[in-house]
């Protein structure tokens, strides 16, 4: 009976250390802001080639390009 105590215990004690370390996500320097557009103020490595940060018509083809690479019917037939 003690056993399962300690056992217990131990297991409350790990569950209550391990919540401390979960990382601050209001702490990321490189979150956009509510007030700017979506498709402005893209730099970095991930965005696609043929895209430019600031302009919208490019944004919306491929957004639109990205929706049709996901329609299944489009992808089978």
């Amino acid at each position: 009976m003690i056993k399962r105590f300690t056992i217990a215990g131990f297991a409350l004690l790990a569950v209550a250390a391990l919540t401390g370390c979960e990382k601050d996500q209001s702490a990321v320097a490189n979150s956009k802001l509510a007030s700017q557009p979506a498709w402005d103020a893209a730099a970095d490595p991930f965005v696609v080639p043929g895209w430019t940060s600031g302009d919208k018509a490019s944004w919306l083809a491929e957004v639109n390009q990205r929706t049709q690479n996901q329609n299944e019917y489009v992808r089978i037939h």
